[in-house]
């Protein structure tokens, strides 16, 4: 939190860092890829434009996020670069699939949250590898190597949890998140789920648990992510390291 000024009776919450802001942007695809699911199994089916206002929002949201990214105003490596080409490539297409059918717009958004936290991730190198932070003031939480895979597993929209016959079952895609896992990060404050807000795992079936980030969720894995050892994430290339050769030849 920040100080507020004299004369304020409240703390103001500060913004969101730019890597922070990827996170969040991530979350609002997930949320809105759950909305089109759930449009799409409904019956009788739902109005055909009934995701354009969201696609919208998230269109601008995208732009935002871009602008914040841009405004870091770093050093634009190769990587770098390419993140802020997918972001705009994100913002167009959420823009175009307000016009689209629900199939279709389901389709153009699909890869939208992984797409972000690949480039929160290679924000979040550069700026650490400039000496910067990208995390905002948080309560500082220690994670195993198992809490930051759960957190970014949970932040792509990998994760859900099932009920059946009280029992409960992690279902995850890319990195095994166990329930244990999940419950120390619900412990902590860092994770919490959205009863009934994922599509059912097959027709018919009962709608799934989402398991989202809390915003304290998102700044720890903001301050983890792109640590060293950095962190591979699948489908991205962290920035290498600089060799003590190429150092030198910058410095010249």
């Amino acid at each position: 939190m920040t100080t507020p000024p004299e004369g304020f009776l409240f703390d103001v919450a500060a913004p969101p860092t730019p890597v922070e802001r990827l996170l969040l942007l991530a979350d609002q695809y997930v949320q809105h890829n759950d909305m089109l699911d759930r449009l799409l199994r409904a019956h009788p089916p739902s109005e055909p434009n009934a995701h354009a206002a969201s696609a919208q929002r998230l269109a601008s949201a995208t732009r935002t996020a871009l602008k914040a990214v841009t405004d870091v105003r770093l050093f634009r490596s190769l990587d770098l670069s390419d993140a802020v080409v997918r972001l705009e490539q994100l913002a167009f297409l959420s823009s175009a699939s307000a016009d689209q059918q629900l199939p279709m717009a389901r389709t153009l958004t699909a890869l939208a949250p992984e797409a972000a936290m690949g480039c929160a991730n290679t924000l979040a190198y550069e700026i650490r590898r400039r000496g910067g932070t990208a995390a905002g003031d948080g309560p500082e939480h220690t994670l195993t190597a198992a809490h930051h895979t759960a957190l970014w597993e949970i932040a792509c929209g990998n994760v859900v949890v099932t009920s059946s016959l009280g029992r409960q079952t992690v279902h995850y895609r890319d990195e095994r998140v166990l329930l244990g896992t999940l419950r120390a990060l619900e412990t902590k404050g860092l994770a919490e789920r959205v009863p009934e807000s994922a599509p059912a795992a097959y027709v018919g079936g009962p709608l799934q648990d989402r398991v989202r980030l809390t915003p304290a969720g998102t700044t720890a894995l903001a301050t983890a992510i792109s640590s060293p050892p950095t962190r591979r994430v699948p489908g991205t290339t962290p920035a290498p390291a600089p060799t003590a050769a190429k150092t030198a030849a910058r410095s010249r």
